[in-house]
């Protein structure tokens, strides 16, 4: 089992806006089929303005066949389009889940 977390740098002020953004993406993701389980988190202390999303899934294997089908879809790259003016920077980190507790 693998955790992704994608890292978001929001732009100053911008949490409200991308979270409202990010909401959308909830129907969406249904609507493509894609059911993989998430959680969003947002920073308490260290740097400011930080969202994660975190998402589980069994091997890179399906993380590559859920990717393509979302990014393969206008739907979604309309959505991008409303997220991404509110994120500063980012990036991908994929752990393997060696014990749950």
């Amino acid at each position: 089992m693998l955790l992704v977390r994608d890292v978001f740098r929001l732009k100053y002020g911008q949490a409200r806006p991308a979270m409202a953004a990010f909401k959308e993406s909830k129907d969406l993701m249904k609507k493509l089929g894609v059911t993989m389980p998430f959680r969003v988190l947002t920073d308490v202390v260290g740097n400011a303005y930080t969202m994660v999303l975190e998402t589980t899934v069994p091997d890179m294997a399906a993380f590559e066949t859920n990717g393509k089908k979302i990014m393969s879809s206008d739907e979604w790259r309309a959505w991008y389009q409303k997220f991404t003016p509110h994120v500063e920077s980012g990036y991908r980190e994929i752990f393997t889940i060696v014990e749950e507790g």
